[in-house]
């Protein structure tokens, strides 16, 4: 019986022994590839987003961040580079970057943040569900309130100017948008193209004198030229109104209204996770910033000031970012 028994508690010590072993035993480290197509405030708080969300989350990651300056071909090498390393999951920054990913991963799980449209990028068949191995965050600005509150604060605009990147297509995209919203407001709608950031300063003087006001949207060749365009605006004594107010605390923008980036990075994280711990991508519809609280106003009434515009006092009011005497205070 003694035997038995001594069998019995080397058995149970051996078990036990093994389970901790085995609940000792450290995570699976796991590498995130993060490719974003500029770097500008906006998308910078998108990768440190996701960095924070997942490092918060406990796992063991490792994150290869990488910067395509703008540039297609350089999207697709860092592609590649994923491609070859094996990365556990890769995320894509923007859409020229998710396409990149998307058209050249095989076998790997991709997440997408901060892309206007992905059905008409290509990237899922449908905003319901995600595609084979890719899903992710849009970042689908509200182009028509967005001139909607340029109009009450410039009332005698005429005139909307827009510049966009040809090849980037969330631009597209959504300069579609801002010419259709000029249609039904009986706006003109002036426009005109870049490739690439070097272009933007040129391009906004070809149409500062024949217009009343320019509008950025979110796009992110023209976004991480936003000075050229300030001062390009500030010179012909016209207000600029963005979508992205991540990037202009500190330009002269009169107004930017839009996504709070860092925070759709959190949301990014989520996602990631969710697919980390097993669940499916193409389970995960596109998710949508659609709190209160995920939306950021920046009014700068030092700009308004220079331009002889009132900006109403309800507008000022809802503002979560107010410039004023130089000062930037935050709500």
């Amino acid at each position: 019986m003694s035997k038995k028994i001594s069998i019995l508690l080397v058995l149970a010590v051996t078990l036990m022994c093994a389970a901790t072993a085995f609940a000792a035993a450290p995570a699976k480290q796991v590498t995130i590839g993060i490719s974003k197509i500029v770097s500008h405030p906006a998308l910078d708080a998108v990768v440190k987003g996701i960095q924070d969300e997942l490092n918060a989350s406990k796992m063991k990651v490792t994150f290869d961040v990488q910067n395509a300056n703008g540039d297609i071909n350089t999207a697709a090498s860092i592609a590649n580079k994923f491609q070859s390393e094996k990365v556990n999951l890769a995320v894509g920054v923007a859409t020229p970057t998710a396409q990149a990913l998307v058209n050249t991963l095989k076998g790997i799980p991709i997440v997408y943040s901060a892309v206007t449209d992905p059905v008409k990028a290509g990237l899922v068949p449908s905003l319901t569900k995600g595609g084979k191995n890719v899903t992710g965050v849009s970042d689908m600005t509200p182009v028509k309130q967005q001139i909607e509150m340029l109009l009450k604060i410039k009332p005698k605009t005429k005139r909307i100017g827009h510049i966009y990147t040809s090849s980037e297509e969330n631009a597209v995209v959504l300069a579609g948008m801002v010419k259709q919203v000029c249609k039904e407001k009986h706006l003109e709608f002036v426009e005109t193209t870049v490739t690439k950031s070097a272009e933007v300063k040129q391009a906004a003087q070809t149409i500062a004198n024949r217009v009343d006001a320019i509008y950025i949207s979110t796009d992110n060749t023209v976004v991480s030229a936003m000075s050229a365009v300030a001062d390009v605006a500030a010179k012909a004594k016209i207000p600029v109104m963005s979508a992205d107010p991540s990037s202009s605390e500190t330009y002269d923008v009169l107004a930017a209204w839009g996504f709070d980036y860092y925070k759709m990075g959190r949301a990014t994280g989520k996602m990631i996770i969710e697919i980390l711990k097993g669940k499916k991508p193409e389970q995960m519809p596109t998710r949508f910033m659609t709190k209160a609280s995920d939306v950021d106003l920046l009014i700068n009434l030092d700009v308004a000031k220079k331009l002889g515009l009132t900006v109403p006092a309800d507008i000022v009011k809802a503002a979560k970012t107010v410039r004023q005497n130089g000062k930037v205070t935050k709500k």
